[in-house]
């Protein structure tokens, strides 16, 4: 049983949104994954499961994987708010490192190799870009357009220069914090604005290439998010390129 007043080396952050069918076969799962990969064996970890809104049984689902596991913890943000989610999970994590993944990939790969680059090149921040020529990117045409569109967006009005901001990210939870106190957006561009602010602010950072293939299909709407996403790529815009915030 570990310590829980020890912090873990790892912090695992998970947001959920109506995920009764995929919630406790996922968490088994990655943590399967984990202790049989020996590259990530060795290393402590909690993973922070974070509620946000959800009218299904995702909520009871958790609370009993939180008994049942003492390094499990399940967060409630009590709105349909994915940027709110995440925001708690990274402001609850103890972890040296931080790893943000999404409940329908959990790609322990992902964090043994960004892991990987962090301690022998000190990197700040690895982003697991679904855009990478080398990727593998096994979502609808929609949905794969739909990021290249929005990361586009991205480098045309916030001048960033990568090629993917949502979705896998690991990072030294101690240096970014402060990217985190920035960060003026929630729900969907939360994520992308902590990228791009931490690209902003010189952190150390870099993508790897990813293979994607969700388990079921996106828990809201595309199209009902891009009311929300406008709204707040140009909020971005006036606090980032005009305002200078």
């Amino acid at each position: 049983m570990s310590d829980p007043s020890t912090p873990p080396e790892l912090s695992i952050v998970i947001p959920v949104y109506n995920e009764e069918a995929l919630l406790e076969e996922s968490v088994l799962d990655l943590m399967d994954q984990l202790q049989a990969d020996p590259r990530l064996a060795h290393r402590s970890y909690e993973l922070l499961i974070s509620e946000n809104g959800s009218t299904d049984r995702t909520v009871e689902i958790g609370q009993d994987l939180q008994d049942r596991f003492d390094n499990l913890h399940l967060l409630r943000a009590g709105e349909p708010n994915y940027g709110l989610a995440m925001r708690n999970g990274i402001l609850a994590a103890r972890g040296e490192f931080v790893l943000c993944d999404e409940i329908d990939l959990c790609d322990s790969d992902f964090y043994a190799r960004a892991l990987t680059i962090m301690e022998a090149d000190d990197y700040d921040l690895v982003v697991g870009s679904k855009a990478l020529d080398k990727s593998l990117d096994h979502r609808p045409l929609l949905r794969r357009t739909a990021t290249r569109v929005l990361n586009g967006l991205f480098r045309v009005f916030l001048g960033f220069h990568g090629t993917d901001t949502h979705g896998l990210k690991a990072f030294r939870r101690q240096r970014l914090l402060q990217v985190v106190d920035r960060c003026v957006v929630d729900k969907d561009l939360f994520a992308s604005e902590f990228v791009i602010r931490a690209e902003r602010m010189n952190f150390r950072m870099t993508e790897i290439p990813v293979s994607v293939e969700e388990k079921r299909r996106p828990s809201i709407h595309l199209f009902r998010r891009v009311p929300n996403v406008l709204r707040n790529l140009g909020r971005l815009v006036w606090v980032i390129r005009i305002a200078n915030r």
